[in-house]
């Protein structure tokens, strides 16, 4: 069974086979018109057109693997509570040491996850101080469809976030700050090349000593540090260029959307902490698009893929690129504890292959409310 899925899996889905750490998309224009300079506006790109699949469509039966989950010993449950409680500075050890367990009710539940990794973009202007004279498009070059830029993605499931500049989409005009002189007004003087002296703030003498000021040589002001008395600077935008050279860049950003349900255990245990443990993993499916599982014992991890397929598909068709599509069952291992202390029957939680514990009420405790590992 496994090799008929691996087979249904490598089944051409794609109708133009491409490098699959290479982005591509369906031709389009990045602006509607001509080019527009002004501003730095974002604006989004279309999705591809060309997305591969129909996840609608619902495939063969599928294997699923037993779980490789150990059994719980009263050994083990013993020494899950001790280092639970080693690890909670108001807890005491002598009730894990003393307890009596009564009762072991292992069990599990099912964990169905759906990862999507998408790939949008952004179309963005920059700009850079214009520094090699033939740095401009040489005329009758247009700019290359942005979803042509191939752009080598992350490794699979790795979100991450590249710039990448549009060839032949530069363009160069005066800087907009200096208005092409290369230099701008002195904040610190605003243009004077003078500043009030700081000894006598401006009024020429040593009140105190009732002489003139020596360190402005009793004018009151003194020459401006940040420009060197020339009451201007050079321009921080185009570094004194006078010109700066504008290109399109486009922002690529490749997410691992994930999607996560966790069917009911009908226990009196929080269902949020099973999000943050592993479990035995009994079924795993990755393809360009995935599709729905039908035939899953508990319908429940059944109606969970396809609600998330449909979802991510509804979401990423007219914004993004799904690049790849993954999901997993995996079966949670919960050991409901029983046991007894000072004739008192108490009840604690063990999770996850890591055995985390989940004591509600534990008895020997020197402050009040419920702690989680």
């Amino acid at each position: 069974m496994e090799q008929e899925m691996k087979a249904d899996s490598d089944l051409d889905l794609d109708p133009e086979p491409r490098h699959p750490l290479m982005s591509s998309a369906p031709p389009g224009q990045l602006d509607d018109g001509a080019w527009v300079v002004q501003g730095r506006g974002v604006k989004p790109l279309p999705s591809p057109l060309d997305s591969p699949g129909k996840p609608e469509e619902q495939r063969s039966r599928s294997s699923f693997m037993q779980p490789s989950v150990p059994l719980m010993t009263e050994a083990v449950a013993r020494q899950a509570l001790l280092h639970f409680v080693a690890s909670q500075c108001c807890y005491g050890s002598r009730a894990a040491g003393e307890l009596a367990i009564r009762q072991l009710w292992q069990l599990g539940t099912y964990r169905y996850r759906l990862e999507t990794f998408s790939e949008s973009r952004l179309s963005e202007w920059a700009f850079e101080p214009f520094t090699k004279p033939r740095a401009a498009n040489p005329a009758g070059d247009s700019p290359l469809d942005p979803w042509r830029v191939e752009v080598r993605a992350p490794p699979l499931f790795q979100g991450q976030t590249r710039r990448c500049r549009v060839p032949h989409s530069t363009l160069v005009r005066d800087c907009h700050r200096c208005h092409g002189h290369g230099r701008s007004k002195c904040g610190e003087c605003h243009g004077a090349g003078r500043t009030r002296c700081v000894t006598c703030k401006g009024s020429r003498w040593r009140l105190k000593q009732q002489k003139r000021c020596q360190l402005c040589s009793g004018t009151g002001h003194n020459r401006c540090n940040t420009c060197s008395g020339r009451g201007s600077k050079t321009c921080a935008t185009c570094q004194g260029e006078k010109k700066l050279q504008h290109f399109k860049q486009v922002v690529v950003t490749w997410k691992n959307n994930v999607f996560e349900f966790i069917s009911d255990h009908q226990l009196n245990f929080p269902g949020e902490l099973l999000s943050k443990v592993s479990g035995g993993n009994i079924f795993k499916d990755e393809n360009v698009v995935v599709y729905p599982i039908i035939d899953f014992p508990d319908p429940e991890i059944s109606l969970a893929s396809q609600r998330a397929i449909a979802e991510h598909r509804t979401a990423f068709a007219t914004s993004s690129r799904i690049l790849r599509q993954r999901q997993t069952i995996e079966v949670i291992p919960i050991t409901e504890v029983h046991y007894q202390y000072s004739g008192k029957p108490y009840i604690y939680y063990i999770y996850g292959l890591e055995n985390k514990v989940y004591a509600l009420d534990y008895p020997e405790r020197c402050c009040c409310g419920c702690t989680i590992i």
